[in-house]
């Protein structure tokens, strides 16, 4: 992928340096990407290198490493180098702290540390997906879903919640949508498709086996293939048409992140709210029709809790 020595559109401003680096490698080159590498598994390498023995130890040029630093947002090497020093001076003050993604818990921890932790990583999560969309690519994705005959999305797991979400969201607002997160009637589901229908397949590591078989059947069949992942290098963004990332910022309650999961809710939400723009009237008039439906129950409901 192409990358500018401009600082780059996705770069996550007023992050640290780690978090700058994963949520910036996607769009970097292989060879930016083997100094983010590095990087990330040793952060201190700026303060005891040169820019010259960073650029040989990653195998690759200064002229790179420069490239690399305006790329996740610096001026250069050394606000890169000012900016490690920090970020390991937090680290130093507090072993367990990582600042912009999050820390693994502490069985001591207060509510307060466990609160700011959550809202730090929910907070990276949610900005860092935000940008790095394309904006123009999920517009052609809510513009498939709005002219298709029918949607059907595969996610097993906790992506099956998702799956779901997205399947209710749509078919309330009139798109034939349909939800699978199981193996067997999924690939039912795929061999099914047509040119004129849009599969989604949603999985966090983008490497759920039976998601990327259902996914894969389905574009083969003819169906428009849309990946929704944490990463755009993983095996289910490669078997898909088009794919849109949804930022994973760490591992720290790994496999029930919910910072990631709701990274995915946002995606989803923005593919939601673009199609629902796509035909404004029929829109309101459907969920108009869906409150109606249910207003008696939460009227009786609300008779229930004023007779308590």
């Amino acid at each position: 992928m192409t990358t500018t020595a401009a600082p780059s559109k996705h770069t996550p401003g007023g992050l640290g340096v780690r978090s700058r680096i994963q949520a910036s490698l996607p769009q970097m080159s292989e060879a930016m990407a083997k100094i983010g590498t590095l990087l990330l598994q040793d952060p201190s390498l700026p303060l005891e290198l040169s820019i010259t023995e960073l650029a040989e130890t990653a195998g690759t040029s200064p002229a790179t490493v420069t490239r690399f630093c305006r790329l996740i947002g610096f001026a250069g090497y050394v606000p890169l180098r000012v900016g490690a020093a920090a970020e390991l001076g937090r680290s130093s003050a507090h072993a367990t702290w990582d600042a912009d993604i999050g820390r693994a818990f502490d069985p001591n921890d207060s509510p307060a540390d466990v609160m700011r932790t959550l809202v730090n990583a929910h907070t990276v999560a949610l900005q860092s997906t935000a940008e790095q969309i394309d904006s123009a690519l999920v517009e052609q994705v809510a513009e498939a879903i709005a002219r298709s005959a029918h949607v059907d999305i595969y996610g097993i797991g906790g992506s099956a919640a998702m799956a779901a979400e997205l399947q209710a969201r749509l078919y309330r607002i009139g798109i034939n949508a349909h939800v699978w997160s199981e193996v067997h009637v999924g690939l039912t589901s795929g061999a099914l498709q047509s040119e004129t229908t849009v599969a989604i397949g949603i999985s966090n590591t983008g490497r759920t086996e039976e998601t990327i078989e259902m996914l894969s059947l389905a574009k083969s069949t003819g169906a428009f293939a849309v990946a929704v992942t944490s990463s755009p290098e993983s095996p289910l963004a490669a078997v898909a048409d088009v794919h849109i990332t949804s930022y994973a910022p760490g591992e720290y309650l790994q496999p029930d992140d919910l910072s990631a999961k709701h990274a995915q809710l946002f995606v989803l939400d923005l593919l939601y709210l673009l199609v629902a723009q796509r035909d404004f009237a029929r829109t309101t008039t459907m969920l108009a029709a869906s409150a109606a439906a249910v207003s008696p129950h939460r009227r009786a409901l609300q008779k229930g809790q004023n007779a308590s």
